[in-house]
Formats: C-alpha cells, structure tokens, sequence
C-alpha cells in the first residue's frame, strides 16, 4: 500500500501540479475557492427539499395610477349629437349661431364660473402655502430662528426658577400667621373662659347638648380636627426652620406641597370649631336665651381665621401650579431648540410632502371643475341648433346644442355602477373583433341622464367620438372600450393583492429591509426563503386600480410587502434525470396509484 501511494505521489503529473500550485499560488487559490463554492453550492440544490415558506415580494414604487372601466357596444356613424352641460348656471357668453362648422374645442357657450375660478385660485394658493411649508422644513435654521428659539428656552428656564423663588415666598407668607391661627384656635378650644375647669369646646357642647343631640358629635369633630392640624402644623413648621431656598428646587417643591395639605388642615379645623359655635348660636337664639358674650368674639375670631387660611391656600396652590406650568414650558421649549438644531424628522417631511401632493390633487380636481363650464364642441361638425342664449340659466344635463357630423362613434352599454364613473371628455381605447392589433383613441361625448330597463336590469348608453378614422372600422362592428376614469401622479402604490383586510383594517405583510435584497422583488419566481416571518402592517388606501392600489399611509417608497405566500407543499424540487421507471426521481409526485414495472 505504500509503494502504491509512492507511486502516485512521485508520478510526473502530480509532481508537475505541485510544482505549478507552488509557482502561481495566487491563481491556484482561486481555483480551490471556486471548486469549494461549486461543492457547497451543488450540495445545497441537491439537498433542498422545499420544505420551507416561500414568499413573493413587491415594492412599493411611485408612480401613475390609472383607472378605468370596461364597456362593450357597436360601432355606429350618427348624423346628429346633442352637446349637453356638464354643470348648473347662467350663460355668460354665446359664440356661435346655426351653420357654423365648429372642430373639436370650438367653444360653443360659457356659464357663470366665478365661483369655479374662486376654488381654483383657493386651490392654488392653498399648494403655494403647503410648498412653502415644505420648504421651510427642508431649509435649515437660520441664526436668528437659533437665537430666538435659546432666548425661549433662556426666559421659561428663568421663569422656571422664579416660580420656586416665588413658592417658596408663598410658604413663608403662610408661617407668618399659621403660628396666630393655632394658637388662637387652641385658646377657643381649650381654654377656660366659659367655665372655670372645663374646657370652652366642652362648655360650648354642655350648653346645647340637651337641646341637640348632634353637639357631643361637633364637639368630637373639632377636636380630632384640630389635634389632625396641630401634628401637620408642628411637622410643616419644622421643616420650614430647616429648609433655605437654596436646598434645591425639588425640596423647594416638596416644601410647598406639604405647607399646601398642611394649610388645608388647618382650615378644616377652623370650619370645625365654627361649626360647634354656630350650632351653639342657633339654639340658644331659637330658645331665647342669652348667649355667653365670649361666642361673638370667638366666631369673629374664626371668621377671620376662615379668611387667612383660604388666602393662603390660594397663593400655594397657585405656586404650585405655575411651578408645574413653567417645568412643562422648559421642557417645550428644550425640545423645540433640539428640533430646530437637528433639522426637520422624516415624519414631519412625509406627512408635508403628503399634503402637497393632496393640496396638487386638490388643484386639479377645481381646474377640471372649472372646465365644466365652458361647453365645447366633442368633435368636428356643423352647429345644426344652438338651444341656449345668452342670460339663459341653465341645469347640468340639459341640451345646449346639436352638431351635425359624419364621424364614427362607439355606443357603449354600462351599467348603474360604472355610469356615475363617467365623465365628459374622458380618454378611451377602442380595440375591435374584426380588426386585430387596431387601437383608437377616442373621447367620451355623450351619455345618458335616464336609463332604460329591461328585465330589471338598468342600462345606460355612452357615445365616444373616435379621435382618429380608420377605413376598416365599419358600423356595426363590436367595439370594446376601455375608459380611462381617474389617474394621479406620483402616487406610491403597491399590487392590489399585497393588500389585506381584516374586519375595517387594511394592512400589508412588510419584511425586515435588510433581510432581502434586488432577489425578493416579485418577478422572481418561486419566491424567497426569509430569515423572519413578515409582520402584519396597517395601511392607509387610496385610489384602487386593477392591478395596483394607492398607499395613502403606512409605507415608505422602496418597502418590501408580500404579494403571495407558496406553502412548503406548493414548492416543486429542482428536476432530477428520470428513472429508469419512466419517472422523475426527485421532486413532488402528484395523484396515487401503482408504478409498473415492464417485464
């Protein structure tokens, strides 16, 4: 075994290879790879049992979308069409009489369309303000919008810290009589100048107690109120020696919460012992007995009391609320600095962009509003009857007038649905059984206002003036047209079939961008293998045509979105060499049954 081994490794041919990897090196290596990559790659088809989710992919692409709807009729040569108004108004201008020959455009008659003209210039300015806006967004900041937007934040910061400096005023504002209030307060309550050994809130409760049951229970209340805001008081007031305005501005701000309840505890006390003495007054007055002369003076007393309290929780509260306003105002004004700095965000440029493109929409939408009332000649002809005049007001529909012509047309059946598509002077393409490959361009001109029905089915007919003859067409042949009802440009749009519904949402499968390149677009077949599964996106649609969809909303031009999913059971295997069975060894087998063998 050796010596054979010997013999191969010293044969003139593999010595010579040796020799040549050891001269081009670079060049063998590249060879290796190659035969590498072949292996791997060859393994991998042969191994690939189609057993993973295949998806189709699409883009989403900007562009034009085209709408239209299909009609079927005959071709016919009508020596007369009536020239109908597309809109309601006055006549303003007649510029033809009966016998004059008229081509297509002649303006026949105008109507009123000041407030035709009056959207278009509303619609024109409204596109002027919105690519401003736009504009504005893409231009960076100048120097004075920086300065001005650091001069906001400047002043909110400067009222931020003010309004702390001015709470924590409002806090010590409050000290300057809280320490009169309770101790006038505990004077009412417990001193001894109704009854010597008792106390007055138990001299006040004894006075009316047999005449009212609910005085011990006053009594109680203001007790347990007061003692509630005398512990408040005692732990506000400490905190208040302790504290400078200088400690920072969150214990500035915990200060004045606590000084805030703490007031309002103090208060509720007060209203409390006012109660008790109210009670007290009532009874005896209804009773006709003397009151003690103290009872005055102490209602005076709490009266005031009442009035310092509700002073003072105004200025706290207040302080409180301008401190939370002026962090919110910093904040604003921070993040509005920032913004200006880094320059607009996509979503800001998006959602300009998408107004401009409505606002353009919106432009051509009152142009084509305003065409409506100029009533023009369909085609070439002879004015046989002009049936309006000047000063005539006149209904959308109506007959202005009747041209005489020898041109062909394409009547045109349609039903309730697609009728209230069509418009005047809309584009068609007449295509025709008889003669293969002809297409002819024509316009619409002329459709009915009524229907005809028959056998429940309403039907409306459509005239469409050829735009070009063509000897061949002769009347009566069948005619099929295909009538152009909406376009718009620059529109970003995906297939129709990306394009889900679930209950009222509308979304498509989008995948991660980076997990697929140019290879997962949809023209190639079978699909792609994706590292992930696609995520659901909600969309916005537009306008739909028959093949795509307009995309208002929840896409980006370039994003990828799955236009159909193959099941691991609907993906063939590569094609293997056939058995010697007569079948394939690789691949999916459809159906059952036996194999035969030949004898």
């Amino acid at each position: 075994m050796k010596t054979f081994f010997k013999k191969i490794i010293t044969h003139k041919y593999v010595l010579g290879l040796v020799k040549y990897v050891s001269v081009h090196k670079l060049i063998s290596l590249i060879i290796g790879l190659g035969v590498m990559w072949s292996g791997y790659w060859g393994i991998g088809v042969l191994t690939d049992d189609g057993s993973e989710t295949r998806y189709v992919l699409a883009a989403a692409e900007r562009g034009t979308l085209t709408v239209s709807l299909t009609g079927s009729g005959q071709v016919s040569a009508s020596d007369q069409v009536d020239v109908k108004t597309k809109v309601s108004g006055d006549v303003v201008y007649v510029g033809l009489k009966n016998g004059d020959a008229v081509k297509a455009g002649t303006l026949i008659a105008q109507l009123d369309a000041r407030d035709a003209l009056k959207t278009v210039r509303d619609a024109e300015a409204n596109l002027e303000s919105a690519k401003i806006a736009l504009a504005k967004l893409k231009k960076p900041a100048d120097d004075l919008s920086l300065i001005q937007a650091q001069n906001s934040f400047d002043q909110a910061r400067e009222n931020l810290e003010k309004s702390y400096d001015d709470g924590f005023n409002s806090v010590a504002d409050a000290f300057l009589e809280l320490p009169e209030v309770m101790q006038g307060l505990q004077d009412i309550l417990y001193g001894t100048d109704l009854s010597a050994g008792q106390s007055n809130v138990a001299a006040y409760s004894d006075m009316v107690k047999n005449y009212n049951a609910v005085a011990p229970i006053y009594k109680t209340d203001a007790e347990t109120k007061y003692i509630s805001a005398r512990n408040a008081y005692d732990k506000s007031f400490n905190a208040y020696k302790s504290a400078s305005r200088f400690f920072g501005n969150e214990t500035v701000k915990n200060l004045i919460s606590d000084v805030y309840e703490t007031t309002k505890l103090v208060a509720e006390a007060v209203k409390s012992a006012d109660n008790l003495l109210s009670l007290v007054k009532d009874e005896m007055t209804e009773r006709n007995l003397a009151a003690p002369v103290l009872l005055a003076d102490h209602q005076a007393l709490l009266s005031d009391y009442t009035g310092k309290t509700n002073a003072h929780l105004n200025s706290l509260l207040s302080a409180k609320d301008t401190i939370i306003s002026s962090g919110r105002a910093v904040s604003e004004k921070t993040e509005a600095l920032e913004k200006l700095k880094q320059g607009a965000d996509e979503l800001d440029l998006s959602s300009q962009e998408l107004t401009v493109r409505q606002k353009e929409n919106a432009l051509k939408d009152a142009r084509e509003k305003l065409a409506d009332y100029y009533i023009r000649a369909p085609f070439e002809g002879t004015l046989a009857k002009l049936d309006t005049k000047k000063s005539d007001n006149v209904s959308a529909g109506s007959i202005a007038a009747t041209i005489i012509t020898s041109e062909k047309f394409a009547e045109i059946s349609l039903n309730e649905i697609d009728i209230a598509k069509i418009k005047m002077g809309q584009k068609a393409a007449l295509t025709f059984d008889a003669v293969d490959g002809l297409t002819l361009a024509g316009e619409v001109a002329e459709a009915d206002i009524v229907g005809t029905v028959s056998q429940g089915v309403v039907t409306y007919n459509i005239k469409i003036g050829f735009n070009a003859d063509d000897e061949r067409i002769k009347p009566g042949m069948s005619v099929t047209a295909e009538i152009t009802t909406n376009v718009k440009e620059n529109v970003l749009m995906v297939p129709a079939s990306a394009v889900k519904t679930q209950g009222r949402m509308r979304y498509v499968e989008t995948i991660n961008q980076a997990a697929t390149g140019r290879e997962g677009l949809a023209q190639t077949a079978p699909g792609v293998v994706l590292p992930a599964a696609p995520r659901r996106q909600p969309v916005e649609v537009g306008l739909s045509g028959e093949t795509n969809i307009e995309i208002i909303n929840g896409l980006n031009e370039g994003d990828k979105v799955v236009v159909r999913t193959i099941a691991p059971a609907s993906v063939s295997a590569a094609p293997s060499a056939p058995s010697i069975f007569g079948s394939p060894t690789g691949g999916n087998r459809g159906g059952g049954g036996n194999i035969r063998i030949p004898r």
